[in-house]
């Protein structure tokens, strides 16, 4: 067998954290594949990133976005053997994004991503986090999943995602954002 794939997969069936099988096409592995994504956006945050503070703080994101999909992958009685992501999670994200915010200038009015190449990616992953938020509220109302942290740490980490755009776009350079509405 290949290390590289398993074939278990080839019938449109993927495993879950637990002696289950689901159509890969169910709510979970459709919220697991966006966080997947939002994980990877980040990533290219990262690299493109000027702030060696910013990157660590995305990267410690990136294994929380890690430790979310494992809950979620799990099925429902081995949930809580993978339970990370909790309040001092959450907590812990509220304060860098405050921290974060008061070292930046809030704008009065939507802007248009694309300021820096790392504010973009930024702007990408938040809508992709976005995304996730709502896959996961979608399992958390349908009582799939029943940590509610897991949806507040995306909803967090999206705000977070925005004033990181903010101060990457100021650190490249472009202090005043550019704006949805035109001059």
């Amino acid at each position: 067998m290949s290390k590289f794939y398993t074939r278990s997969g080839d019938e449109g069936f993927t495993g879950l954290l637990g002696n289950e099988r689901v159509p890969k096409y169910h709510p979970r592995p459709d919220t697991v594949g966006a966080i997947d994504e939002a994980t990877a956006v980040i990533g290219v945050a990262r690299a493109h990133c000027t702030t060696p503070e910013i990157e660590a703080l995305l990267l410690q994101s990136q294994r929380d976005l890690y430790n979310l999909m494992a809950e979620i992958s799990a099925t429902p009685e081995n949930a809580h053997h993978f339970r990370k992501i909790n309040a001092e999670r959450v907590t812990w994200l509220e304060n860098q994004t405050e921290e974060i915010g008061s070292k930046i200038e809030m704008p009065d009015e939507f802007i248009v991503p694309g300021d820096s190449p790392s504010g973009a990616f930024l702007a990408q992953a938040r809508t992709v986090i976005r995304r996730a938020e709502r896959l996961v509220a979608q399992l958390l109302h349908n009582q799939e999943i029943e940590n509610i942290e897991l949806l507040r740490y995306l909803n967090r980490l999206s705000s977070l995602c925005f004033v990181l755009e903010i101060l990457e776009n100021q650190a490249s350079g472009k202090d005043i954002p550019t704006l949805a509405r035109g001059a």
